[in-house]
Order: structure tokens, then C-alpha cells, then sequence
């Protein structure tokens, strides 16, 4: 490239030039330098002050060719150029020029912007696990549009490339001290969204989630697909599962979809209902449909496995289901799944 630039120079002296100004830009980039540095390159190369203007948030930095910061009001621009990130204008690069712009001015500054542009997208705003609310909800909605969310998930501070899954948590806990245990050390926003605390991610570790607290937990096929995931993930939760990704729900998560009158009218979920006055009795049957064993249902209740047998004996014949064979064990638990579904 360096030799390319040096054989237009002969040629023409503005392409030369050009040329030059893009090799230029491309190494700052490469070497992935801050705000400050680009502005100071600029600066030097255009031998007059050169200007970066943030609008969200407001920030400005302006340097002299000399290398340091320019002191005192701007001077009016003398070339200007927008930066754009997902068709959208966040901010103003401009050279102070007291002569006449130069003739390669316009492109020092659309160069400049790019650079400016790739490091906002790359690093975002630095912030707490609190994220706005609006911001969130933005990010996560199913209406917005695609620049929108993206430049939404740019402001939470999440880079183009990075999957983000969401995780929707019910906690007594405030919400920033379950995503700094969920995620103690990548990217993490959390607001409470709907009366749903929700959890921006580009991992979770579930087996920090403090104790007492639910999650349901999307896949990473985008905020908007994670976050419906999540909600359905999490009404499936219980006392004795409170963590649930929605991958792992597989066909089971159709039952989310069955109308609500529909499943009361169904006589296992029905049957379900009328335990509810007995509530050792719909621990048993949890315990026995978690486990599928007598004995593990026992060990869970720290009971005896003959008391369990009874217990469950005396379960099956209210619900009108043979709880010793699959094929029954397999409609309780549908029928207890969906009831629960019903209370969320």
C-alpha cells in the first residue's frame, strides 16, 4: 500500500495524498486507540485543532496540533462531518481552520468519523449493571425496529458482534445485585421491565443466582426473541427449579401456548386444582413427578418410602390416574406443569 501511495504521489499528488489519509486512518484503527488519540492524530496531520462531538452522551474533544488539549471556545468550524452508526448521527468531527478548507479536508474528516464511530461501537458507554428502563424495553421489544434496537444495545454498552441472551428474574434481592452475581465479570444491564426484572447478558451463570430467586433464561437468537423466551422460561420455574432455559424446555413450552380457559376445562388440570386444599399432598405428587422414584420422592421430603407409596397410591386414585406407569406418570406431570402455568 505504502508504495502504491508513493507511485500515485508521482502520478497525481492529490490521489497520493488521498491515498495517504485512508493508510492513516486505517492504522489508528488497527491499533484501536481511544477518543483522545484520534482526535490529537487528527490534530497533527491537518496542522490545526481538530474536533470530536458525542451527542449521548455530550462530549467533546478537541486538540491542538502541538498535541494538547485546545484551550478556549472552538473557532468556527472551517470543514465538518457527520458520525453515523446504524444510519443514525451521534455526533460532529470538525477541523478549526483559519485559512480556506484544504482540498483533502473532507476526507481527513469522513475517515475521522468512521474511526470515531468504530470506537463507540466497541466500547460503549461504560455504566452500572442499572440500566434506563426505556432503554431496555427498546432493546428488548418486539416492535422496534432493527436500528433502534441496535443502537440501543450499543448504549447498554454491547458491542455489534456480541450475543446477548436475557434472562427474566423475580428476586427479593435488588436487580444490580443479581446481575453482578449472575455475571461478575462480562457485560451486564438489568431494569425492571412489566413488573419482570430482566437481565441483559452475554452469559449467565446460574449456579451463582442467590438463593430465593427465579430465573428463566433465553437463547442468544437476539434480544427480542431471548426476552419472550425468557418470560415463558421463567413460568415454568418452581421452589425446587428456579432456574429454567428455554432450551431445555423443548415440546413443554407448547403448553404456554394452550389458552387458559381451555386448561382449566381439562380434567387432570381440573383434578390438579382440587389438591390444592391439601398441600402434602401436592408435594408428594411434585417431589414423585421430579424424581419418578418412590425412594428419591422420599429422600427429597426426608420421609419414609413406604409413607410416599401410600401417599401416592391415595394421589393417584383423587387424580383418576395410575401413577405407577409411565404412561400416567407422564399425564401428572403434564396436568401439574400446566396447572402451574396457570398461576403465572
Amino acid at each position: 500500500m505504502e508504495a502504491l501511495a508513493v507511485r500515485l504521489s508521482h502520478l497525481d499528488a492529490e490521489a497520493g495524498g488521498a491515498l495517504r489519509v485512508v493508510m492513516f486512518y486505517d492504522t489508528l484503527m488497527r491499533r484501536r486507540v481511544d477518543l483522545p488519540a484520534l482526535a490529537r492524530a487528527s490534530a497533527n496531520l491537518a496542522g490545526c485543532v481538530a474536533g470530536i462531538r458525542l451527542h449521548d452522551p455530550d462530549r467533546v474533544v478537541r486538540f491542538s496540533p502541538d498535541g494538547r488539549q485546545a484551550a478556549g471556545p472552538p473557532a468556527p468550524a472551517s470543514t465538518t462531518a457527520p458520525i453515523t452508526l446504524d444510519d443514525e448521527e451521534v455526533g460532529t468531527v470538525w477541523l478549526e481552520r483559519s485559512a480556506p478548507p484544504f482540498p483533502l479536508d473532507e476526507l481527513l474528516l469522513d475517515r475521522l468519523a468512521i474511526a470515531v464511530a468504530a470506537v463507540v461501537e466497541r466500547y460503549g458507554p461504560a455504566s452500572t449493571t442499572m440500566a434506563d428502563p426505556a432503554l431496555v424495553e427498546l432493546a428488548i421489544s418486539p416492535g422496534s425496529e432493527d436500528a433502534a434496537r441496535a443502537r440501543a444495545l450499543r448504549l447498554l454498552g454491547f458491542a455489534a458482534d456480541l450475543p446477548v441472551r436475557v434472562a427474566a428474574v423475580r428476586s427479593r434481592l435488588p436487580l444490580d445485585q443479581v446481575g453482578g452475581l449472575i455475571c461478575p465479570t462480562r457485560p451486564v444491564r438489568a431494569a425492571p421491565v412489566g413488573g419482570v426484572g430482566v437481565i441483559l447478558a452475554t452469559t449467565v451463570d446460574q449456579s451463582r443466582l442467590p438463593e430465593g430467586a427465579r430465573a428463566g433464561i433465553g437463547s442468544a437468537a437476539g434480544p427480542c426473541v431471548s426476552w419472550q423466551q425468557a418470560r415463558t422460561a421463567l413460568r415454568y420455574t418452581t421452589p425446587r427449579r428456579p432456574v429454567v432455559h428455554y432450551e431445555d424446555l423443548g415440546a413443554l413450552a407448547l403448553l404456554a401456548e394452550i389458552p387458559p380457559e381451555v386448561a382449566r376445562g381439562n380434567p387432570d388440570v381440573a383434578a390438579i386444582d382440587r389438591l390444592v386444599g391439601v398441600p402434602e399432598d401436592l408435594e408428594t405428587l411434585d417431589a414423585y413427578c421430579a424424581t419418578g422414584s418412590l425412594r428419591q420422592a422420599a429422600d427429597l421430603l426426608h420421609l419414609h418410602h413406604s409413607s410416599i407409596a401410600r401417599r401416592v397410591e391415595q394421589i393417584g386414585k383423587a387424580l383418576r390416574i395410575d401413577l405407577t406407569e409411565p404412561a400416567g406418570l407422564t399425564r401428572a406431570r403434564i396436568a401439574l406443569t400446566t396447572w402451574r402455568l396457570l398461576g403465572e
